[in-house]
């Protein structure tokens, strides 16, 4: 049985806590960094430039946890996200806007490359509860403004010229307040690889980004993704994951589901809810966005946290993974 302990942290600014995620994950951050060697990895005066090219508002977040972290020459390439290593995961995701707007949506991993910590920040201005990833980059999560965001793998093994997805759902929630304004975003930030992006916000209109490196993002007025776009490229993994099953299953329980909480009950349950833990394929939690109360649930069977952003409370919570 594997074991994963999450956290709830709230930091108006990079501080203590941040400090703490850094210590605890940068050692397997850096061995991924470094993956395919140091020189395979941008220099920083690249990194540097384009983030002030593409997403200039977090370039003095950026150099405020480089200064957190005192680490050595890739802690600042690495935070950055430009061109990253390339990393695969899976994840469903579906929105539903009656009777109110709700993105719900499970995050496939392996528990151990997980930060299982989600973060209520302030960092430029704008409130934001969202899980982490890469040390501040956003895996899902929601903003004061009633936006709520979460990302899937879009299911090719291209690689190109662009920024980590969880580095521009961070800006996305720092920066736009509406689906409108997130598609904007999207439309102008490069992805370094293949990614779907779910969103949804408080006046109920949503949208599935389908991001790709190199080419124009297409934007659907879609409810449902998970792990393919509108044609399967990457076919071994797209059965080894499930994805045309989870789709129709994901479509089906939205269709059947009487409300939020039922909803959420058929995510905790196969096909949707993964148990291949060892394949790096099991679900580590599914969280339910409330764009109206500003609010988000966390689930795993038996058990359950709910934040919001006017009534947070840090914790920690031990969860256990079974698997198959």
């Amino acid at each position: 049985m594997l074991k994963l302990r999450f956290r709830w942290t709230s930091e108006s600014e990079p501080g203590c806590h941040w400090q703490a995620l850094f210590r605890r994950a940068w050692p397997a951050y850096r061995a991924w960094f470094l993956r395919e060697g140091d020189r395979a990895r941008p220099a920083l005066s690249v990194c540097r430039a384009r983030l002030a090219e593409h997403m200039p508002e977090l370039v003095p977040v950026w150099e405020r946890l480089c200064s957190l972290a005192e680490g050595e020459g890739p802690v600042a390439r690495m935070l950055s996200l430009y061109r990253p290593t390339p990393y695969v995961s899976g994840c469903t995701q579906v929105v539903r806007v009656r009777p109110t707007p709700v993105l719900v949506r499970n995050y496939d991993y392996h528990p151990h490359a997980c930060e299982a910590t989600f973060v209520r920040t302030r960092w430029l201005g704008t409130d934001v509860l969202a899980a982490s990833d890469c040390l501040w980059g956003v895996l899902d999560g929601i903003n004061e403004h009633g936006l709520a965001v979460a990302l899937s793998f879009g299911g090719s093994r291209e690689v190109g010229d662009g920024f980590g997805i969880p580095l521009i759902l961070r800006y996305v929630l720092e920066s736009c307040a509406t689906v409108a304004e997130a598609c904007a975003t999207l439309g102008r930030v490069p992805s370094h690889m293949a990614y779907n992006v779910s969103l949804v916000d408080r006046k109920g209109a949503y949208r599935v980004a389908y991001l790709r490196p190199g080419a124009r993002a297409e934007f659907v007025r879609q409810a449902v993704a998970t792990n393919h776009q509108r044609r399967i490229e990457w076919p071994e993994y797209v059965a080894a994951t499930w994805s045309e099953e989870r789709k129709r299953s994901a479509r089906t329980a939205l269709r059947a589901a009487a409300d939020t909480s039922d909803l959420v009950a058929r995510f905790l349950e196969a096909p949707l809810f993964a148990t291949d833990y060892p394949g790096w394929h099991g679900t580590l939690y599914t969280a339910a966005y409330s764009p109206l109360e500003g609010a988000a649930e966390v689930h795993w069977p038996g058990a359950a946290v709910r934040q919001a952003l006017d009534d947070f409370t840090e914790r920690e919570f031990d969860v256990p993974y079974h698997t198959r």
